[in-house]
């Protein structure tokens, strides 16, 4: 299986498969080719030896928040327009019945996800959707403007709930803070979701081990880390702002694995508008998971 952070897409899809009951994601093992499921078990559980065993465990409860996240955006204004960054071989649009989606990712990533989205659909595996896939390196500011302008296209106009998953952290500083606020570049952005490594787990053992691992496997082992303040700041709206012990509280009533022996993944959502209906809503959703909230 060739290296590269691509290697990584298929990992979230066999640890979401692992977990259907807690991810909600009957695609997940949908999106792996049949002759590859193998190799990618065999990789996944590479992985589990030389890193952690628990991935299954956050990729599900990160899959699971941003699904309902969405869910909730969908409620307020049914003509919203999903667009997604980093969007690997998620299945957020064939899950929910979004009008149009934009999936953007790297060249060879966004055709493969093209042509296996267009084989899931024909054999009925998966419904059929209007996704536009959009090849980019996000890294480079004028391909970011380009998918701006691209969305704002799309959009016409409409709300856009803009998702940016399990891609800030493998960028260089700038250029990860530069995704993050791009939902602001599409004019209508209601709601942004990023999933991020925060600054107070950079230490983390765990992703000490992952490092390692990636360099076996040339991924970039250079990392950004964020604080809420500074994505609050960033986002310009108060967030809900939840980690891997948060979401277990919310999903599964207890905490199985400690924050300390997993990958120190937060997801954040800023609600840019709040539509009607959310007055009231509280910090961290009905879930009573703790999130926290900031205005920058």
């Amino acid at each position: 299986m060739q290296g590269g952070v691509g290697l990584t897409a298929y990992l979230v899809n066999e640890s979401r498969a692992r977990r259907p009951d807690l991810a909600q994601d009957g695609l997940a093992a949908a999106w792996i080719p049949e002759d590859g499921r193998p190799g990618v078990k065999a990789l996944w559980q590479e992985f589990a030896d030389a890193v952690y065993p628990h991935d299954d465990l956050v990729v599900s409860l990160r899959g699971r928040y941003i699904a309902e996240t969405l869910a909730e955006a969908l409620r307020a204004d049914p003509d919203t327009v999903l667009v997604v960054c980093g969007a690997g071989f998620s299945s957020y649009p064939w899950l929910l019945p979004f009008p149009v989606a934009v999936e953007v990712d790297l060249p060879h990533m966004a055709e493969a996800k093209r042509l296996r989205a267009a084989e899931l659909m024909e054999a009925g595996t998966a419904p059929e959707r209007d996704v536009r896939h959009i090849g980019a390196d996000l890294a480079v500011p004028a391909e970011r403007a380009a998918v701006a302008e691209q969305v704002r296209g799309v959009a016409a106009g409409r709300p856009v709930a803009y998702v940016v998953e399990g891609v800030v952290f493998y960028l260089p500083p700038d250029d990860a803070r530069a995704l993050v606020t791009l939902g602001a570049r599409f004019g209508t952005t209601a709601v942004t979701a990023v999933s991020y490594w925060p600054a107070a787990g950079s230490g983390s053992t765990v992703l000490a081990d992952q490092r390692a691992w990636f360099r076996s496997r040339s991924v970039p082992e250079d990392a950004s880390h964020h604080t809420h303040a500074e994505l609050a700041s960033l986002l310009g709206a108060p967030l809900d702002d939840l980690g891997p012990e948060d979401l277990q509280r919310r999903y599964l009533d207890r905490v199985e694995v400690p924050e300390s022996a997993l990958i120190p993944e937060y997801v954040a959502v800023a609600w840019h508008a709040r539509a009607a209906g959310r007055t009231d809503r509280t910090p961290g959703g009905d879930g009573g998971a703790g999130g926290r909230e900031a205005t920058a």
